[in-house]
């Protein structure tokens, strides 16, 4: 189809996801597929391929799961854990503390390390927490914290994590695509991560990433039908894509398309280093407005940034979002408790332009400083 004729959308999301993408990620969901077609389950093998090459390939296998990413890690969490295991989650933010509650929510037994929404996850602490606790079996880590923007330290954990021979997983929903990350370098036995992120699909599935001797070890622990992670895998292994239940099938195909335009845009390293740009560029660009960051530079992402909201009576962050709304730009409420901030993703189809056009946008926007 001519992606001149989909509709220009009216604003840009500047989000960790669902995010802009693409009129050709887009268009590719214009086409009705079947579940059991060879040619569809065909590009859901393609996709599995592609996952683990930009995860590293090796002894790596992939599968998807309906649903949002919360619904991937539940499904790593509840399969990989088995009944007499228990799960030492490292938390500074909303979804480590989520992950807490997934295995609450399954009656794993745990340990929740909680560094703090603005503490950086410091592997010295991990180490101690593993020493003293010989009864984990398994850890599991966010990687990119979108609750602040935190980039935590994956691969340092992980080496400690695998020194002492548990089970590692992580959740790099925000990170996987759009920041580097060697399953092998960060030692992990399970990466999550979701469509609609720095691959630039939309939202419908997550995907886990996974040793294949660690996905086989997984047989017979699910606490769920739905989420039974190694059946999931299996039948995909075993029946050349086939998914368990309907599968989202616009979302796959879009999501192979994004695929494929993250190989054009250069793959992994060269989409970081837009994103990296980006970040810069916004970084600079509010600090000129007087606006600050919340997270010291060494901590911050290229995905997600937090600004401490201006401290001034008649700032409402409802208003200031509405002037970037109008003038076509959406971003993030925050979602720290212990300051007052929002949150302006660069991640999705926008480059170093979209973030000069933005801080312009911003400025015209600051209605409190108007005279």
């Amino acid at each position: 189809m001519d992606t001149k004729l989909l509709p220009d959308n009216p604003y840009v999301l500047l989000t960790p996801g669902p995010l802009s993408t693409t009129k050709s990620v887009k268009a590719a969901m214009l086409q009705d597929w079947c579940t059991w077609d060879d040619d569809y389950n065909a590009i859901v093998q393609e996709i599995r391929a592609r996952l683990v090459d930009v995860a590293g390939g090796g002894d790596l296998t992939a599968v998807l799961m309906q649903g949002s990413g919360t619904f991937a890690v539940e499904a790593a969490i509840g399969a990989s854990v088995p009944e007499n295991g228990k799960l030492l989650v490292i938390s500074n933010g909303c979804y480590g503390e989520r992950m807490g509650q997934i295995a609450d929510y399954l009656h794993i037994e745990k340990r929740l390390l909680d560094f703090g929404e603005v503490g950086w996850a410091d592997p010295r602490t991990v180490v101690e927490t593993l020493d003293a606790d010989s009864d984990i079996t398994h850890v599991a880590v966010v990687h990119c914290e979108t609750t602040t923007g935190m980039l935590n330290p994956v691969q340092e954990i992980g080496s400690e994590v695998k020194r002492r021979g548990k089970t590692y997983l992580v959740d790099a929903m925000s990170s996987f695509g759009g920041v580097p990350l060697d399953m092998d370098d960060v030692k992990c036995d399970f990466l999550i991560s979701s469509a609609n992120k720095c691959i630039q699909g939309v939202p419908g599935f997550g995907f886990i990433l996974a040793r294949r001797e660690a996905m086989e070890r997984c047989a017979g622990n699910a606490r769920s039908l739905s989420l039974d992670l190694y059946r999931q895998w299996s039948e995909m292994e075993h029946k050349n894509g086939k998914w368990r239940f309907t599968s989202p099938t616009h979302v796959v195909r879009a999501f192979a398309q994004a695929l494929r335009e993250l190989e054009d845009e250069g793959g992994v390293q060269a989409r970081h280093a837009r994103y990296r740009a980006n970040h810069r560029a916004l970084v600079e660009g509010m600090e000129a407005l007087g606006f600050s960051c919340l997270l010291p530079e060494a901590w911050r992402s290229p995905v997600i940034t937090s600004f401490l909201t201006p401290d001034h009576p008649d700032f409402e962050f409802r208003r200031f979002y509405g002037e970037l709304k109008s003038r076509g730009w959406v971003i993030y409420p925050g979602k720290v408790s212990s300051s007052d901030t929002f949150r302006i993703g660069n991640i999705g189809d926008v480059a170093l332009d979209d973030m000069r056009r933005l801080i312009e946008a911003v400025g015209a926007s600051m209605y409190w400083s108007r005279p």
